[in-house]
């Protein structure tokens, strides 16, 4: 019984995931509501997370909806900056972790209200003054505190006029560098509970599936409402657990 629920987790976590970021909103607390040591269920998510995100990401990949040269600078820039979030993290206490995190999700909520782009567009993603250090401090982001750094990608995608399901493509392969680095540690260091892991891992990729199927007839119009709602809850979730 215990194995189906944590497959169900995956697969919820990782349709809302898939589509508009912030999976974790929901498979991180149904974990820990399941009695699971923090560190254990932080670790299944970023093991299940580096599996699902990578296959979600080939699936788009060989129907050439990204190409490698696109993929690869998302990576190199998102790993590089998950391993200098990580390094910052330790010297950051878990407060100030949350006032980063907090200001951030507002800063992208406020300004989805002023950029025009809203994933209707065709362009090819491209390295610029702009989004380098952007996808840099997305992976900052994620190394140091992690919830809503997919949201944030498709919220710089949106802004570049990416098309929806390439600017998909991307955050997936975003989410695979920084939590891969993740994963080894927590691997390393003996925190993974591999039965709940598993569960977690098979219904992430059931659900990584189906988020792409439900995002290619998502129209673009539905998007930008999409992550406006998932962030405020993001925040509310954020805000709730610091003021605890």
């Amino acid at each position: 019984m215990e194995f189906l629920i944590f497959f169900i987790i995956g697969i919820v976590g990782n349709v809302v995931g898939t589509l508009v970021g912030g999976g974790g909103l929901i498979s991180l607390p149904m974990m820990l509501l399941m009695g699971l040591p923090v560190h254990s269920a932080i670790g299944a998510n970023k093991v299940s997370n580096t599996v699902s995100s990578l296959s979600s990401f080939l699936v788009i990949f060989t129907k050439k909806e990204v190409t490698g040269k696109e993929a690869l600078s998302v990576l190199v820039f998102c790993l590089g900056g998950g391993i200098i979030g990580g390094l910052i993290a330790s010297f950051l206490s878990g407060e100030v972790l949350t006032i980063i995190a907090i200001i951030l999700l507002s800063f992208a909520f406020i300004t989805s209200f002023m950029g025009k782009g809203n994933f209707g567009g065709t362009e090819i993603f491209q390295l610029n003054k702009k989004t380098a250090p952007a996808l840099l401090g997305i992976g900052m982001y994620d190394g140091m505190f992690g919830p809503g750094s997919s949201t944030l990608a498709l919220y710089l995608y949106a802004s570049e006029k990416i098309a929806y399901i390439r600017a998909v493509g991307l955050a997936r392969i975003g989410v695979f560098s920084s939590c891969f680095g993740a994963s080894i540690t927590y691997i390393s260091t003996g925190k993974i509970m591999w039965p709940v892991t598993f569960a977690l891992m098979l219904g992430a990729i059931l659900g990584a599936q189906l988020g792409l199927r439900l995002a290619r007839k998502l129209k673009a119009k539905h998007v930008k409402p999409l992550l406006r709602v998932v962030t405020i809850l993001l925040l509310v979730q954020i805000v709730v657990d610091y003021l605890r």
